[in-house]
C-alpha cells in the first residue's frame, strides 16, 4: 500500500517539474523583458489534487513586487498555454511568488565573510584558538 502513496509523490514531482520547465519556456517566448526583467523559475509547489500550483520565481533587472503582479496578471492566460501543451485532465491554477530564498543566502555569505575576516579583530584578541603563543 505504500507504493500507492510514493507513485502518487512522484507523479507531483514530475507533474511540477514538467509545469516548471513548461512555464519557463512560456515566460520566455511570450512575456516582454523589459517589463517584467529575465525571470527564473525555481520551483512550482502542487496541491494534492494537481487543482492549484505556487510557482516560485527570482527576478533580475526588475522589481520583485512589479514582475509578481505581471505574472499573476497574465497567470490565467499563462494556465491557457499550458493546457496546450500538457495533455493531462487537470491544469493546475497559478500563482506566482518571489523566491527571497537566493537573497538571504547571499546576505548570509556576506555576513559570515564579514565576520571572518582577520581585519574585524582586536590585536590583543587572538582570533583563532591554538595559536603558536599559547605553546609557550
Amino acid at each position: 500500500m505504500n507504493r500507492h502513496k510514493s507513485s502518487g509523490a512522484n507523479r507531483n514531482v514530475r507533474l511540477a517539474e514538467q509545469i516548471q520547465k513548461d512555464l519557463a519556456v512560456l515566460i520566455q517566448r511570450e512575456l516582454d523583458i523589459s517589463r517584467s526583467g529575465l525571470i527564473t523559475l525555481t520551483g512550482v509547489d502542487l496541491s494534492a489534487d494537481y487543482a492549484h500550483a505556487k510557482v516560485w520565481f527570482t527576478v533580475l533587472g526588475a522589481e520583485p513586487e512589479t514582475a509578481a503582479a505581471l505574472l499573476n496578471e497574465k497567470a490565467g492566460w499563462l494556465h491557457s498555454l499550458l493546457f496546450k501543451m500538457l495533455h493531462i485532465h487537470t491544469v493546475p491554477t497559478l500563482r506566482f511568488f518571489h523566491d527571497d530564498q537566493l537573497a538571504r543566502g547571499i546576505e548570509m555569505t556576506q555576513l559570515i565573510d564579514r565576520a571572518n575576516r582577520p581585519e574585524d579583530y582586536p590585536e590583543s584578541v587572538d582570533p583563532l584558538p591554538g595559536n603558536k603563543d599559547d605553546h609557550k
